[in-house]
């Protein structure tokens, strides 16, 4: 996976904080001749506000600290058995524009999930991606994006064998009722490790080859 282009790094499990202000660091400090960098990792249970996002879509108190951090979009849930990909990425040397990015994302995770056996799609005005949209949808990864300077950081998460409890606390992503679900879910045994290893495949195809 490491190349030029695109280098991968495995942070393994890391808190959120930390891990969000060396991506803050690392935007502010790269140059034109910085490479891309996607990271894989995971994180110990904590809610994200992004900044527009709303305290009151956290409905009660269960414990979890919130962090309010600066990508776009409202509340979400980060815990173990989640894969989180963040792409560091240069915007500009890509020639990509956000939204081209948002959708690859997104085709990523329906690819990796088609490869299961999962439909998947994803659901206007409501970044992310969805199972069971047309019915009642629910949501199995969450998207949210900053970007500075043409470069862009945060990322996605996708929800593979994790305990899903913590999202009854929150409106996911500002929506209240909002479903969400877990590979696991649909009778798909796959480890996070190898969820997260066929994610990043997945996008380095879309970034490395987007019109693909």
């Amino acid at each position: 996976m490491n190349s030029p282009e695109l280098r991968l790094r495995d942070l393994g499990s890391v808190g959120l904080e930390p891990t969000w202000r060396a991506m803050v660091e690392f935007t502010a400090t790269r140059g034109p001749e910085t490479d891309d960098e996607l990271w894989r990792c995971e994180h110990p249970p904590v809610y994200t506000l992004g900044l527009a996002g709303k305290p009151e879509h956290l409905l009660y108190d269960i414990g979890i600290p919130m962090v309010k951090i600066d990508r776009g979009g409202q509340i979400t849930y980060h815990g173990p058995g989640q894969v989180v990909i963040y792409l560091l990425l240069d915007l500009t040397r890509r020639k990509l524009k956000v939204r081209e990015l948002v959708a690859g994302i997104e085709q990523a995770v329906i690819g990796l999930l088609a490869e299961h056996g999962i439909g998947a799609a994803r659901l206007d005005g409501a970044p992310g991606v969805y199972v069971g949209v047309g019915n009642k949808p629910a949501k199995i990864a969450a998207l949210g994006l900053r970007v500075r300077k043409g470069c862009c950081y945060h990322g996605v998460s996708l929800n593979v064998d994790m305990d899903l409890s913590p999202f009854s606390a929150i409106n996911p992503c500002g929506y209240a009722g909002m479903a969400v679900t877990q590979i696991r879910d649909f009778g798909v045994s796959l480890s996070p490790e190898d969820a997260a290893e066929g994610l990043v495949r997945h996008l380095g195809k879309r970034l490395l080859r987007p019109n693909e």
